[in-house]
């Protein structure tokens, strides 16, 4: 299964990344690392996963306060947010309806 970001998720992520990379030489570095290796995780078994809310569910990032929000559609499992564990909840709600990823 392959797994496509949605545009806001992509900026999430990018955001994230340089906000951890600011940090630290290698945080940043460290943290995209950890943010793939849950996105496989939740690639290969994405039925696995809690489910947050309606059909989207939550894949938990070892390390970081982040988790992986995602939707499995027909042939991919489609990020909706990349997800800080203090984020106001339900932020990415308008993500999932109709919209498109990249």
């Amino acid at each position: 299964m392959r797994h496509e970001f949605h545009p806001e998720a992509a900026e999430e992520f990018g955001e994230a990344v340089l906000f951890y990379k600011q940090r630290g030489r290698t945080l940043g570095q460290r943290f995209a690392s950890e943010v793939r290796a849950a996105i496989a995780r939740a690639v290969a078994t994405p039925e696995r996963w809690r489910v947050l809310e309606d059909d989207v569910r939550q894949c938990v990032v070892r390390v970081f306060p982040y988790a992986i929000l995602y939707t499995i559609e027909a042939d991919c499992l489609l990020i909706i947010a990349i997800k800080h564990g203090k984020r106001q909840p339900g932020y990415w709600r308008h993500r999932t309806k109709g919209q498109r990823a990249i």
